[in-house]
């Protein structure tokens, strides 16, 4: 059996909640030994609820299959009992305010001293440079400022906070991974490590990037439910059904807008959306509140239109189709032995640690003695 192929790799994990254990999680997956730094009495997300067994659910989710070390990084002694794995580390990844980390004299320029071939990775809000750099923000934040929210913010009434961590993940976790396999292969070549600096505000201008083509090609930038893929049009919308469910539309290609009209039976004066579309969008709301989100999935569904109803978690994550594909065949068990389904991560299962499904979360401080132990 082949190993997975960052088996060879010892990851250090100075990061907390979630978009750099996300980041080490990947890497975990795919074979690498991650080594989680804590702070004494451990990271902040191990007190989020809710409670699984010892530990904290989500802290779960993020860390299983890693090692922790507990060590105060501000006392002089404990920094020297982590430099023999600063020293043979491959990755470095951290997640303070720009500053700390050399503060703490474990910036680049000191561990590259070192460890010329480390490629060390730092993820923040707005990155290293900049105006912003040392502003306090989550992610809520970083899609408000680079105006990715303004395109899908909801109604004054009814303002929308998105369900999906974008920043977090998509500007946060994703680049990380990215770029220090990036990081990785080069140094494959030159036998140099690099320097990472991830903004997770950055990435937001990429997720904005049908709004930011049209503003730039037209010079006017979609506003609030302009965008056609936030709200702007028919063919890309949520409709109410009878019983208060939600028919999710994608139907853009004319084919699938085609079917859709005759499945719902659109009368064929709003059938050509460019005439009017809120006056399309009207018709096609009206009609669908009308019967319930059981029988548009029995219409539509073998009209293969693009069309489907709104999902709750526990509906999804009872699908046949996600448990045929193996989306939650893996599992964490915390120290007590008490498991549950593991966080789902884009490793391809050719890629990923075979040592089996079920990978253990640490307790704060567990590979202490093993890993840096007292002189």
């Amino acid at each position: 059996m082949l190993l997975p192929p960052l088996s060879d790799l010892l990851v250090l994990d100075f990061t907390t909640l979630l978009p750099g254990p996300l980041a080490t999680l990947m890497l975990a997956e795919a074979g690498a030994e991650v080594i989680k730094i804590e702070k004494p009495g451990g990271e902040d997300m191990r007190g989020f609820p809710p409670r699984f067994g010892a530990t904290s659910a989500p802290f779960a989710v993020l860390n299983r299959g890693k090692k922790s070390v507990v060590l105060d990084l501000k006392q002089k002694a404990e920094r020297e009992r982590l430099m023999p794995l600063v020293e043979r580390a491959d990755v470095l990844v951290e997640q303070f305010r720009p500053g700390v980390m050399k503060r703490l004299g474990l910036d680049y320029e000191a561990v590259r001293a070192v460890n010329p071939r480390i490629v060390y990775c730092s993820i923040t809000g707005y990155g290293q440079t900049g105006p912003r750099a040392g502003e306090a923000g989550h992610d809520l934040n970083y899609a408000a400022v680079t105006g990715l929210l303004s395109l899908s913010p909801g109604t004054p009434e009814t303002p929308v906070v998105p369900p999906a961590l974008v920043a977090d993940i998509g500007g946060g976790a994703m680049p990380a991974v990215i770029n220090i396999l990036l990081g990785l292969r080069r140094r494959d070549t030159t036998g140099e490590g690099s320097y990472i600096d991830i903004a997770m505000a950055d990435a937001m201008f990429t997720f904005a990037w049908y709004g930011l083509a049209e503003g730039r090609a037209t010079g006017h930038f979609p506003g609030a439910g302009e965008n056609f893929l936030a709200g702007g049009s028919p063919r890309y919308a949520l409709y109410a059904t009878k019983d208060n469910r939600f028919l999710a539309v994608g139907a853009l290609e004319e084919k699938f807008w085609a079917a859709f009209c005759e499945g719902i039976g659109l009368p064929r004066p709003f059938r050509d959306d460019r005439l009017d579309a809120a006056a399309t969008r009207r018709a096609i709301a009206d009609i669908v509140r009308r019967e319930t989100a059981a029988h548009w999935e029995a219409v539509l569904g073998p009209l293969d239109c693009c069309c489907t109803i709104v999902a709750s978690l526990a509906e999804a994550v009872a699908d046949p189709h996600f448990h045929a594909r193996g989306l939650f065949a893996g599992h964490v068990e915390e120290p007590s032995g008490k498991r549950m389904p593991a966080a789902t991560v884009p490793i391809a299962p050719p890629f990923r640690d075979p040592q089996g499904d079920v990978r253990r979360v640490p307790a704060a401080g567990e590979n202490d003695e093993e890993i840096v132990p007292v002189a």
